[in-house]
């Protein structure tokens, strides 16, 4: 499979570096370049790649900018480069695949384009289970449970996560966990008082948690639905809940009907 890829950066020798290193990787194809937010919203939308490499610190639209700009459309798999380390958490929180720290190292690149081949991996046996649940539905509906896995004991669930944090190791009680953003092969774990961060796929997370209390209600997001004071009406058919500290977390208008059978 062939990674069709956009590279985003203001700084034509970064762009060059970026590529070279890139050219060992025979499964990722550069389709474009682009030297500004603007133009990287424009080509992403009509060229539809399956990852852009995206500088965060650009003139006008910086990267998070791009990145809210393309939300419209089935986005691609993103990985932030930047020379600056604080930007980390909002790269997690804007769901990116990973990020890089310039000048790129080869093996962290290495490790990030493996990362990539997964999730595109992941991503397209994703949209097979979904046929084949359409399917069952309609010739034999009787076995669409069987997919689901229902049926389960909560006790198989976990009840502590141990998250290893900034160099410590935190145990977190599942059920303080208001809600859980989604960011690459990381997970930003939120209580009331605290934010950690998991190195986890949201898919293998979602397995260790009883669906009955924790529910995704956004591509990535999972909230505690016992945590939910507050259902806010939006436009398009979407909507914010509540959270028991005051957080708000939106609702997309795909999964508004699941919250709906938890929250009353």
């Amino acid at each position: 499979m062939t990674i069709r890829t956009i590279i985003v950066d203001d700084e034509k020798l970064a762009i060059q570096g970026l590529q070279v290193r890139l050219e060992p990787f025979d499964d990722v194809e550069i389709i474009d370049t682009c030297a500004n937010g603007r133009e990287a919203i424009r080509k992403i939308k009509t060229e539809k790649p399956d990852l852009v490499f995206l500088d965060i610190q650009m003139p006008g639209f910086d990267g998070f900018s791009v990145v809210n700009g393309v939300m419209d459309i089935d986005p691609p798999l993103f990985v932030f480069v930047t020379a600056y380390e604080e930007h980390a958490i909002r790269a997690f929180e804007a769901n990116a695949v990973s990020y890089l720290m310039k000048p790129v190292e080869e093996d962290k690149l290495a490790d990030t384009i493996e990362r990539v081949r997964n999730r595109l991996s992941e991503r397209k046996s994703a949209e097979e289970a979904e046929k084949l649940k359409n399917v069952l539905a309609e010739v034999a509906p009787d076995r669409v449970d069987d997919l689901e896995g229902t049926g389960e004991s909560s006790e198989r669930y976990e009840k502590l996560l141990n998250v290893k944090d900034r160099g410590q190791i935190f145990r977190v009680d599942v059920d303080t966990i208001e809600h859980i953003e989604a960011a690459g092969d990381y997970m930003c774990i939120r209580t009331a008082d605290n934010s950690l961060i998991l190195r986890e796929t949201m898919k293998d997370l979602e397995r260790r948690l009883d669906p009955r209390t924790f529910q995704r209600v956004h591509r990535s997001t999972i909230v505690n639905l016992n945590l939910v004071r507050q259902v806010k009406p939006h436009t398009n058919g979407e909507c914010f809940l509540v959270l028991d500290s005051g957080a708000e977390v939106k609702v997309s208008r795909s999964y508004r009907d699941v919250v709906a059978r938890f929250v009353h």
